[in-house]
């Protein structure tokens, strides 16, 4: 009879907290980092996982370096192989808490500011930026932008090519997260 309880009470914390999560792995992160006159440096991943906690407002983002697709295969395989050393560094990460989250409050598009820290090529930066929050039916959509410096990741760009490539480049992120 123990047993059965300990049972029943697992099983209820656990189906408690799966339902106060929001997730997908379909998440949209676009970066660029063009400069003008010179050929668009710009990627997509459309394969990003997110998963929101609605009871404490924390989220975690999870890209998977090598799934950002560029126009020119060439530019890929020298981010991949030159500056992101994907091999190495696999995964790029953001792990934060959504201040003042609620929601209750999503029966229209919130903005939110978001504090974490943000994890690519091995070094960890502290970041704060402010994303977009709206409930759509069963689904939340969430929407961010902010700017990083590949200097604050020890990711160093060749001077050849220094001119052709910002020094801040400019990173956003769609998501649809339905209830986990």
């Amino acid at each position: 009879m123990k047993k059965m309880i300990l049972l029943l009470v697992l099983c209820m914390i656990t189906c408690q907290s799966f339902g106060q999560k929001y997730f997908t792995k379909t998440g949209t992160l676009n970066f660029e980092a063009s400069v003008p006159a010179f050929e668009p440096v710009k990627a997509s991943h459309s394969t990003t996982t997110a998963i929101l906690d609605i009871a404490t407002g924390k989220i975690a983002v999870l890209a998977l370096v090598k799934g950002f697709r560029f126009k020119n295969a060439l530019m890929e395989e020298h981010f991949n192989e030159n500056y992101m050393d994907s091999d190495t560094y696999p995964k790029a990460t953001f792990n934060g808490i959504i201040d003042g989250f609620s929601i209750d409050d999503l029966d229209v598009a919130k903005d939110y500011t978001v504090r974490g820290e943000l994890n690519i090529h091995g070094k960890t930066k502290k970041i704060e930026t402010t994303l977009t929050l709206a409930q759509v039916d069963d689904r939340l959509t969430l929407q961010t932008s902010f700017t990083a410096i590949p200097a604050d990741f020890n990711i160093e760009i060749p001077g050849i090519v220094k001119e052709k490539i910002s020094d801040k480049i400019r990173v956003s992120g769609n998501f649809e997260l339905v209830k986990r």
